[in-house]
């Protein structure tokens, strides 16, 4: 029975070492194919239609746990700007040892009240990663006619 098992064994191996399953579609390293050349394809970046806010009242970093949060009070010209956010100048990484935002909110779609600047105030934040903060000595949040910093 040992020497029955040994050679089949052995004829299986030799079975196997004739297949191609290099070439086999059950190979999952051959589905795709070989790399070629292709046409490089660039687009324009999504620039956010939504105005700067008129004036930054205050900017906070407060440490969390895996990073920060960036929060920045803006004070546009009239009440009920909406949806703000502060967006990345460029890709989100620090550039000269400074993270660069743009505070941009949406404007309401009817004439409003200016009121006072207390209710006029739109807060916003932003989680900023450990990694992204690695590099960073200051955070710089712009509007339209300011900019505040906030350095380590």
């Amino acid at each position: 029975m040992g020497k029955q098992f040994i050679l089949a064994l052995c004829v299986a191996g030799i079975v196997a070492g004739c297949s191609r399953i290099s070439e086999s579609r059950l190979n999952p390293f051959n589905w795709f194919g070989r790399s070629q050349e292709a046409e490089v394809v660039t687009t324009a970046p999504d620039a956010d239609p939504r105005p700067l806010v008129r004036q930054i009242v205050s900017l906070r970093v407060e440490q969390v746990p895996g990073g920060a949060i960036v929060r920045a009070t803006g004070l546009p010209e009239q009440q009920g700007y909406f949806d703000g956010a502060l967006i990345p100048v460029g890709r989100e990484v620090a550039e000269n040892g400074a993270l660069n935002y743009e505070f941009r909110v949406n404007p309401p779609f009817e004439q409003t009240r200016v009121s006072t600047p207390r209710s006029r105030e739109v807060i916003v934040g932003r989680f900023v990663s450990d990694q992204t903060l690695a590099g960073a000595q200051q955070i710089r949040v712009s509007a339209a006619e300011n900019a505040l910093v906030v350095r380590r």
